[in-house]
């Protein structure tokens, strides 16, 4: 396990702005309680909060990864009206402490979704 730092920090704070998953034009989620996870160099990533998530259409997968920083992901295929994103979704269901806040929390390639909108 690696603790953040001034090499590599990682921030976890709640993003204002309402937050929407659309995938095969349809909303997968949306919430008013998103957190943005900002990693060293990396693009800042929203995790949503499984409640706000239509989880009918997640699968989960065998596959997974570990972050020296955050933990063990775990992955989810998203299926919505005969369209399917391999391990589109990925989940740290017991991150390191210093990433707790983004336990229960669901996030999203961009490139696997049709888009991920911040909202007023």
């Amino acid at each position: 396990m690696k603790e953040p730092g001034p090499d590599h920090p990682i921030t976890v704070t709640p993003n204002a702005r309402r937050v929407r998953v659309v995938f095969n034009g349809r909303v997968v989620a949306e919430t008013a309680r998103a957190l943005t996870l900002k990693e060293s160099t990396y693009p800042a990533v929203q995790y949503i909060p499984r409640e706000d998530a239509d989880m009918s259409l997640f699968e989960r997968t065998a596959h997974a990864t570990h972050c020296p920083y955050k933990g063990d992901a775990s992955y989810f295929t998203l299926r919505a009206d005969g369209r399917e994103a391999a391990n589109a979704v990925w989940s740290y269901e017991h991150p390191y402490k210093a990433v707790s806040g983004i336990a229960g929390h669901l996030a999203f390639y961009p490139d696997r979704v049709d888009r991920i909108e911040e909202l007023g």
